[in-house]
């Protein structure tokens, strides 16, 4: 029997998923057929409503791939709703200490290990499954907190260290801007809150993870070396703004002065 999604990210396998920006089916199926090993739907700064989620999440696990999502805040409805639609964990934004990590988790776990309330939807097989879904949600539920300010940096060691947490995921842009400096990555500000994020990343006992956002793949070796094995790559938004202006770039090459 493959192993668990979760299993693979708590053994440190390297997986490699992606993000979804976009609240489309077409384009979300296409990244779900890629051989991503999981997507996130971004119900934070993506235009994505819950129905459009409910939607994602039945096509990205009809094609076979395994659907996160990313609430727009620590909050246990949201996170509720999208376990109940199908998505197999959460992505929990700005856990800035141990005690929100914990309501993070007490929201994904049925009791007695949390408080997430008990309905039927698509996860339950509408009403036919509960009883198998209530056992492997026990032990397939993934939850990975998102490090975005430097109080989570200082605080980053208790956090993990909370059980439930599976795992943590720096949001780059949100750390440097909680120190004053937002997108500049090269500030010592910025570096040494990264560079502590880096050694708590090799000694913790949970996995680390980030987010490249715009696709390189030198960044993407440098941060496997750093002990990153849970990696976010890319954006369906970022993907397709490159890929077009790249070609249309290639256009402009070859049509040069012949245009009148």
């Amino acid at each position: 029997m493959p192993k668990s999604l979760r299993s693979r990210i708590l053994d440190r396998e390297i997986t490699l998923g992606s993000w979804l920006s976009f609240g489309y089916q077409y384009s979300a199926e296409i990244m779900a057929r890629a051989g991503f090993d999981w997507l996130v739907i971004d119900l934070e700064h993506g235009a994505i409503d819950m129905g459009e989620a409910r939607s994602l999440i039945q096509i990205i696990d009809l094609a076979g791939c395994t659907p996160l999502a990313r609430v727009a805040n620590n909050d246990p409805t949201r996170i509720k709703q999208v376990l109940d639609a199908g998505a197999v964990g959460v992505i929990v934004p700005m856990i800035n200490s141990a005690e929100e990590a914990k309501a993070a988790v007490q929201a994904a776990y049925y009791p007695p290990k949390g408080t997430r309330g008990v309905g039927l939807a698509r996860a339950h097989n509408y009403g036919l499954g509960f009883e198998d879904y209530r056992a492997r949600a026990a032990t397939d539920t993934i939850v990975i907190v998102q490090i975005e300010h430097i109080d989570a940096v200082h605080n980053l060691e208790s956090i993990l260290a909370v059980d439930g947490v599976d795992g943590f995921m720096v949001g780059p842009y949100d750390l440097s801007g909680s120190v004053g400096h937002p997108g500049a990555f090269d500030h010592p500000k910025v570096r040494d809150a990264m560079e502590e994020v880096g050694r708590v990343a090799k000694t913790a006992a949970k996995p680390a993870g980030y987010h490249i956002v715009f696709p390189d793949a030198d960044l993407l070796k440098r941060k496997i070396d750093e002990g990153f094995t849970l990696i976010a790559y890319g954006d369906d938004m970022v993907f397709l703004q490159q890929k077009v202006a790249a070609e249309y770039a290639s256009l402009k090459t070859i049509v040069g002065g012949r245009r009148r």
